[in-house]
């Protein structure tokens, strides 16, 4: 493989998300991905996001260029992930795919308060831990 199929995309502003996504960096790595900030400015500039958006979400970047958001990027990793390929079922079903989107965007509208719960802070725009 010369370079990663793809990149979870994260907000380097969340302390929850600064965490636990480079945590499971070597996970990703042995599936082809790669994990980099949204605010990286390749990132930005691949995207072509409205700023306003662009940290809305946790994304995909696949080489192909392909841009995947919010809880499908879940279900696309664990698809990939023998021990995590289950909770991939489950969370492609009916019932439980809106299950598992509702908290996804619940803890997505709500992860800096997490972040400052679980005492995970982050530097933001401005400098200043959230």
């Amino acid at each position: 493989m010369t370079g990663p199929i793809g990149w979870v995309l994260y907000d380097d502003y969340c302390g929850f998300c600064r965490r636990w996504i480079p945590f499971w960096a070597g996970t990703l790595g042995k599936r082809g991905f790669d994990v980099a900030p949204l605010q990286s400015e390749w990132v930005m500039q691949r995207l072509d996001v409205p700023p306003e958006d662009l940290l809305l979400d946790v994304q995909l970047l696949l080489a192909d260029g392909t841009h995947v958001r919010g809880a499908d990027v879940y279900r696309h990793v664990m698809r990939r992930i023998w021990w995590a390929y289950p909770l991939y079922l489950l969370s492609v079903t009916p019932l439980l795919r809106r299950v598992f989107d509702w908290g996804y965007r619940t803890f997505a509208d709500n992860r800096y308060h997490v972040s400052r719960a679980c005492r995970l802070p982050a530097e933001t725009v401005d400098g200043v831990g959230n």
